[in-house]
């Protein structure tokens, strides 16, 4: 009878090892951003971390009057173009960004918040950025 008691403390302690090896895992591919997935596979293509590229940042705007705020709020720091959108029924824009700029994971992230907060304040939608 006691070898099953070590048996199943011995089980039990197996499983309680792998849960948490299992959330860990978890937790540290949640953390990994959008930014950071994408600036790890374009540097595994070959881009260099300390060279300047252009960036491609988009978002979608509901009005001319919310492109013109946003192109307002971005140049000079970016040049900014503005296309009509075909596909989408609320929001009729597509405001592109471009921005020559090291790839560098914080500062990726602090770019994307600041065009996020943009695109909501004017109600609209940040699509991401592609280099």
């Amino acid at each position: 009878m006691a070898w099953f008691f070590v048996a199943l403390v011995a089980a039990l302690g197996l499983i309680v090892v792998r849960l948490y090896v299992k959330l860990r895992a978890a937790r540290r591919s949640r953390a990994e951003t959008w930014d950071e997935q994408v600036i790890g596979r374009l540097r595994s293509q070959g881009y260099a971390p300390f060279n300047d590229y252009p960036v491609d940042f988009f978002l979608a705007l509901p009005d001319e009057a919310a492109c013109q705020g946003a192109r307002e709020r971005l140049e000079p720091e970016f040049s900014v173009d503005v296309k009509p959108l075909e596909n989408d029924a609320e929001l009729l824009f597509s405001l592109h960004a471009t921005k020559t700029m090291r790839l560098i994971v914080p500062d990726m992230q602090d770019i994307s918040r600041r065009l996020a907060a943009l695109a909501a304040e004017y109600h609209g939608r940040y699509d991401g950025w592609a280099a």
